[in-house]
């Protein structure tokens, strides 16, 4: 997206410098300014359709905007963001929506078509792991830069995040850290993505976190960076403020189907029953996590924890852990084979 001033119009202006304005911003697909005052307050929202309307219904084209604008306009603010705004925000289908400051003021203009969104969290991705099973394409390469259909793994990933509106990226890393560092030197789409290394010992997959000073927000991202997932990050976050979680695990349904009957065996000879051909279903740990930053202060320092490890903490001194379901597709690149899987999903989405 444009600069946002392409979408600000003070309110001094006339129909006729909206027109053109709105005509400026039309090859994207906005059809929508937001009127500010002298300090930069947004006070109203303007479409092309209020000021054809407006003409139609006599205005003239030096009539000022302030006449056709609307004031009762959709917004976001760090206090009123919510499940039910961004719901809303949908069921409107408003394409441009402005973030405002305490005082009114414009901070920012979040884009929300084409599936866009914004999320106020802060995401870590985890690129520090050695990538054994996929040697020797492991040798010289981390797996996160390892290439699905030309692309780097990670890339998917960090491509989905800023989709929906997350600016604030760390990647932390350790094996070959220097090619990671080296790929993410520029920046992405209009976002630096910054690599905090690990140190000289491996600290799990959530250990590095600690090396981590800067934080925006007060829930985190967490996930693998080799994971190769549509999830829809939106209603992961919506659905973790819905229940007021403090962590949410993202999980893939597993299903396992026995062809056989099977016997329901009592005091290890007594058959009790059969079931024929039972299909049992479960929910794998997809290793993506949400959860609250107060809840870093519980990670042990200079020691090897895994994400598990924090889960089963947090499991045990009884906070509100719950299971988001993944209803898009998953892989978790481990094996050659995952590897060789992915390569035909994204050719595919490629024809």
């Amino acid at each position: 997206m444009e600069s946002i001033c392409s979408y600000l119009i003070l309110y001094t202006n006339h129909i006729l410098n909206a027109l053109k304005q709105l005509d400026a911003v039309s090859d994207n697909g906005m059809l929508t300014l937001f009127v500010i005052d002298e300090l930069n307050h947004v006070i109203g929202s303007l479409t092309d359709g209020d000021c054809r309307r407006a003409l139609i219904s006599g205005a003239a084209l030096n009539d000022s905007i302030e006449t056709v604008m609307h004031k009762d306009f959709t917004y976001i603010t760090d206090n009123n963001y919510s499940s039910n705004l961004i719901r809303y925000i949908r069921e409107k289908g408003f394409k441009l929506v402005p973030y405002l400051n305490d005082d009114g003021s414009i901070r920012n203009i979040i884009d929300f078509s084409n599936g866009k969104s914004y999320l106020p969290i802060d995401a870590v991705l985890m690129a520090g792991g050695k990538g054994e099973r996929l040697r020797p394409l492991t040798l010289e390469t981390p797996k996160p830069l390892l290439k699905v259909a030309d692309k780097p793994i990670i890339d998917y990933n960090i491509d989905n995040l800023i989709h929906c509106g997350i600016d604030n990226i760390n990647v932390t890393v350790n094996y070959l850290a220097e090619q990671i560092e080296e790929h993410f030197s520029t920046e992405k789409n209009g976002v630096k993505i910054k690599c905090i290394r690990e140190g000289e010992k491996f600290l799990g997959t959530i250990g590095g976190v600690q090396y981590i000073k800067d934080w925006h927000n007060d829930v985190v991202l967490l996930m693998n960076s080799d994971l190769f997932t549509n999830i829809n990050l939106e209603d992961f976050y919506l659905h973790f403020l819905k229940n007021d979680a403090d962590m949410s695990v993202a999980a893939m349904p597993y299903n396992v189907s026995i062809p056989y009957g099977i016997l329901d065996i009592e005091n290890k000879r007594n058959i009790i029953g059969i079931k024929e051909k039972p299909s049992y279903y479960y929910y794998a740990n997809a290793g993506i996590y949400l959860f609250k930053r107060s809840l870093l202060d519980l990670i042990p320092r200079d020691t090897f924890y895994d994400a598990t490890d924090f889960l089963n903490d947090l499991i045990a001194k009884q906070y509100k852990v719950i299971r988001f379901p993944i209803s898009g597709y998953w892989i978790d690149i481990g094996k050659p084979a995952d590897f060789q899987k992915v390569q035909e999903i994204a050719g595919h989405f490629k024809k």
